[in-house]
């Protein structure tokens, strides 16, 4: 007797359902791409008992006949592809010809469509996967899919699933990043009690940003400009034939300022042609961006969008379509990073003074769904901070990836320590941004909600407001004037913005390792050579990773041979470095390479000895400086690429504004 059989095809659609449809968040997500695939300009989402009991999702695009309405309920049924060479080139959001059956398969589920060609609508019926009935009806041109019930037939399923205030909130995250990556369509997002989202149409992304999350989020976010260049033009490939342009890629969207940070990835979240995915690749991207800028183990609020060609990116690679593999991952790695890193050398924000900041700190922040739901939990504040823009918690329905072996071919982060990569080519010549660097503040106001009724009425769609207040820059720096010391480690300074603390260390070690870093990549530095040879013996994995970037310590001034089997002499350290901080400084190099697991470009590699070298010759905390030093460092930190952090991420600066001080004393 045969051991293999057939599945019946309600236990196989039952099957396919499962990859799917995780949760209710999974309907919407398939019926919203849906929506947007059908050209929608409105899209309602109406949700009960957190989409358990009930979604209903109606859209204005460009709705089905008839027979295209029975067509959609066959699997792998779709009007997105033709051929197999379409999977090469795809430009919608689903493609799969599963969401339909498979979601039809767990639920009870009605279709009602029209086309507006002149012909009725369409009503067509489902339960457990099973057509219930097919009849004519008078509709508006567009589609309204209401999905009941869910999991009714898959008990098992239905246990799973959290509690109804969980639920909602993935349905609200992920509503609301496709509102940000949609700021040309309307979208509400509505339970019987309540309206958790109205974004009205608006033209750009930061009007949709200003419009969702109010002035604060923005005044924490920095605008990455949009940042074109050709991908052919940076790899080896066949010359173009005439006539024919290089394929180009664009990055742009918001990243947060310095202070603004989580302790997880969930507030980054990644658009691929308006196609919200979880990349590994783009994530090491952005944390890559902001080596030498945040503190190690926190993460920063970024919202990015990407846009290649489609035949540049596989997006045929997950049955929910959350993952991508790029053609040429390395180079979309690269292009990333510089644009995030190249917005945020140009904003070069500083950071206000804690105590007076609107909303404290920014890793324990509820999301603005999951206030709107816990009934405005947030009190006292109108609107959500930046931090919020992880719209969803730690259990968001694109959870939070650790950091892979291997992102894809061609990239360098592999499981074993490498090291590789050539040094990078000057900034200008990878990207090409527009004349518009700067975050353009929208004159629309944030929306606000007034309840009248159980559902609540509208938010506005945009309002005027005014102008957000000045924010502090880098440029400020130069015009300080010091006081004097606290402690003799803090410098104290004044200038027309307000009040400065200025962490003298820290400062200095941001100066140091930005000379370092140039001198470097114009040459080899020298070092200082020592009187008597220090002899340091080494552990097993710091001897391996010191063999293979012995001839990168040599270039950094850190001159040092093997002796006997584990034992290293160094003979010269880099410039400041004093004989006794040798072997500590070494040890500290070999040990932050080995704790990475990973392979390292040769660019990493030169900003951790810079960061090392020039925190161990900075000037100390504890150490009294005159004036003149202290108009010095402050004069030589206006200079420096980024000024609001040291090399490892801690703050160098605080300002205390002069509206802070008035509010202090209740003057405003």
């Amino acid at each position: 007797m045969s051991n293999i059989r057939i599945l019946p095809e309600t236990v196989a659609n039952k099957i396919a359902a499962g990859e799917v449809v995780e949760r209710p968040a999974s309907v919407v997500k398939e019926l919203l791409e849906n929506a947007l695939d059908a050209n929608a300009r409105s899209i309602r989402i109406e949700v009960e008992s957190g989409g358990k009991r009930l979604i209903r999702i109606t859209d204005d695009g460009t709705g089905m006949n008839r027979d295209d309405a029975l067509l959609a309920f066959e699997r792998h049924a779709t009007s997105k592809l033709r051929t197999a060479d379409d999977l090469l080139s795809i430009a919608t959001l689903g493609f799969r010809g599963e969401a339909l059956p498979s979601i039809a398969a767990v639920s009870r589920l009605v279709l009602e469509t029209s086309n507006g060609e002149g012909q009725e609508g369409t009503r067509v019926e489902f339960a457990g996967g099973k057509l219930i009935s097919v009849k004519p009806a008078g509709l508006p041109t567009g589609t309204c899919i209401n999905v009941g019930d869910l999991f009714y037939s898959v008990p098992a399923r239905r246990k799973f699933l959290k509690s109804e205030t969980t639920e909602l909130g993935h349905i609200a995250s992920l509503v609301t990043h496709y509102a940000l990556a949609h700021p040309e369509t309307h979208f509400v997002l509505k339970t019987p009690t309540q309206e958790i989202l109205h974004a009205a149409p608006v033209e750009r992304q930061a009007d949709r940003v200003y419009q969702i999350f109010g002035r604060s989020a923005l005044d924490e976010l920095v605008e990455i400009p949009t940042a074109e260049g050709p991908i052919r033009a940076a790899i080896t490939e066949p010359s173009l034939e005439p006539g024919e342009e290089a394929a180009k890629i664009s990055v742009k969207g918001f990243a947060s300022r310095p202070e603004v940070h989580r302790s997880n990835r969930n507030g980054i979240y990644v658009f691929v042609n308006r196609r919200l995915i979880r990349d590994r690749l783009i994530l090491h991207a952005i944390s890559d961006a902001y080596r030498n800028i945040v503190p190690p183990g926190v993460f920063p609020v970024v919202l990015l969008f990407l846009e290649l060609p489609y035949d540049e990116v596989d997006v045929n690679v997950h049955p929910s379509k959350i993952e991508v593999r790029f053609r040429h991952p390395q180079f979309v790695h690269d292009f990333t990073r510089d644009a995030v890193r190249h917005a945020l050398s140009n904003a070069r924000p500083i950071p206000g003074f804690p105590a007076t900041r609107s909303h404290g700190t920014h890793t324990n922040v509820i999301p603005i769904h999951e206030g709107a739901i816990a009934t405005a939990a947030v009190e006292g504040s109108e609107m959500a901070s930046a931090a919020d823009l992880a719209i969803g918690p730690p259990r968001a329905i694109i959870p939070p990836l650790a950091m892979p072996a291997s992102p894809g071919s061609g990239s360098n982060f592999g499981d074993d320590f490498e090291l590789s990569g050539e040094m990078l080519q000057p900034l200008a010549q990878r990207l090409q941004f527009g004349s518009d660097n700067a975050l353009e503040f929208p004159v629309a106001a944030r929306a606000a909600a007034a309840a009248s009724g159980p559902a609540g009425q509208a938010m506005s769609a945009v309002a005027t407001a005014q102008a957000p207040a000045t924010l502090p820059s880098a440029e400020d720096i130069a015009d300080l004037k010091p006081l004097g010391q606290v402690n003799n480690s803090f410098i104290v300074a004044v200038n027309s913005e307000g009040l400065w603390i200025i962490d003298q260390h820290v400062a200095h070690e941001r100066v140091l390792f930005e000379q370092h870093l140039r001198a470097r990549r114009a040459g080899e530095l020298g070092g200082q050579r020592m009187l008597v040879p220090v002899v340091v013996e080494l552990a097993p994995r710091q001897l391996v990773i010191f063999e293979q970037i012995a001839e990168e310590l040599r270039a950094n001034g850190f001159e040092a041979d093997l002796m006997g089997t584990r034992s290293i002499a160094i003979h010269a350290t880099p410039a400041g470095i004093a004989a006794a901080d040798a072997e500590k400084l070494l040890a500290e190099i070999l040990d932050g390479i080995a704790r990475e697991n990973q392979a390292i470009s040769i660019d990493s590699l030169q900003s951790k000895i810079a960061a090392s070298t020039s925190c161990h010759a900075a000037i100390k905390v504890n150490t009294p400086l005159d004036r003149t030093k202290m108009e010095w460092l402050l004069g030589e930190l206006s200079k420096t690429e980024y000024p609001m952090s040291c090399p490892h991420g801690r703050p160098v600066v605080l300002r205390y504004s002069t509206r802070d001080i008035e509010r202090a004393f209740k003057r405003i």
